[in-house]
């Protein structure tokens, strides 16, 4: 799937999906399950936390 084609079955644009990518961006949770709905995935699959991000 391209770029473009995520954003077109996320509903948003081609430039957001980029910088979600590049991790520039960190998508609200209404955005991130859509990509993961999209993409036939879990957003703990797309975006898993590491040991620095833990809150514990």
């Amino acid at each position: 799937m391209t770029q473009a084609e995520l954003s077109t079955a996320v509903g948003v644009s081609r430039q957001t999906i980029v910088a979600i990518e590049k991790g520039d961006y960190a998508p609200s949770v209404y955005v991130a399950l859509r990509i993961g709905h999209a993409l036939g995935s879990t957003v703990e699959e797309l975006f898993p936390l590491t040991e620095m991000q833990s809150t514990e």
